[in-house]
């Protein structure tokens, strides 16, 4: 199983301790599903060329994931500040809106696309502003998609026609508001769909069946991390054709023990003061 992962990075920032980790949805899901089995995974981004940037890098290249393809601008690498409460439920107190890579839209060339179909799933993310590229990208491979919160009717309208796994943080969201979004996104053309529910587990939808998975109770100490962690879990199983049930239940794990370490894959550097 190879997975390529395009879009979002960051260094999430711990102020207390004065360390960074690398992080972001599409990077994570690239690291992450190395780390639980996959034969071979990359990664296309945008960082900054300063020293969040050449940890970005460096970290991905120490978890054997592909950055041939990676591009380095000027300016500043996406950096989001974090705290931790009691639980260990992350707390963003301030970002840099993605720094240079929301100052550049990333664009992928023919050359990208013949590298990209050599892979067997393509995830990706709501802050990877791929969008306007999926229709052709379906084209080479299956797309993962994460909605996290932040989406809208015309999001769903734009992005759904072109997934096969669509991913979904709907803790705020009551059981018929889960229904109503599973339907609507399986119209829209989307044939599996993943809700994540935080402590509540998650809800799968292959439109044949709904799906329920727990959470797997660990000492919390940092949740960050955890919803990524699950879709590398759920994407890397799945697609070594693991039952859907297999797939949830490990998915469901590996998240777990993500809330044993500080980062979503650790790898944290200390700043300079």
């Amino acid at each position: 199983m190879k997975l390529i992962a395009i879009g979002d990075n960051v260094v999430d920032i711990y102020i207390e301790r004065n360390e960074m980790f690398p992080g972001g949805n599409a990077l994570n899901v690239a690291v992450l599903s190395r780390q639980y089995g996959a034969t071979e995974t990359a990664f296309i981004g945008i960082v900054g060329d300063d020293i969040e940037g050449d940890h970005i890098v460096e970290s991905l290249k120490n978890n054997q994931v592909d950055v041939s393809k990676l591009r380095k601008a000027y300016g500043e690498s996406g950096k989001a500040y974090v705290d931790l409460d009691e639980e260990g439920d992350r707390i963003f107190v301030n970002s840099n809106k993605g720094g240079v890579q929301s100052k550049m839209k990333l664009r992928l060339t023919q050359e990208d696309y013949n590298y990209i179909k050599k892979y067997d799933v393509l995830h990706t993310s709501i802050y990877s502003s791929l969008e306007e590229q999926l229709p052709h990208l379906q084209k080479l491979l299956p797309i993962s998609y994460d909605f996290s919160t932040h989406f809208t009717d015309n999001t769903l309208k734009k992005v759904c026609p072109y997934l096969t796994f669509a991913f979904v943080s709907g803790s705020d969201l009551s059981a018929q508001e889960i229904e109503d979004l599973i339907l609507t996104i399986h119209k829209l053309g989307t044939p599996n769909v993943l809700v994540t529910r935080g402590s509540k587990g998650v809800i799968m939808s292959d439109q044949m069946k709904r799906y329920q998975q727990g959470i797997k109770e660990v000492d919390v100490i940092d949740t960050l991390g955890a919803g990524d962690s699950f879709i590398a879990g759920f994407l890397t199983n799945y697609l070594i054709n693991c039952t859907i049930e297999q797939s949830l239940q490990t998915a469901a794990l590996k998240a777990a023990q993500t809330c044993e370490v500080i980062g979503a894959f650790g790898n944290g550097k200390q700043l300079i003061v």
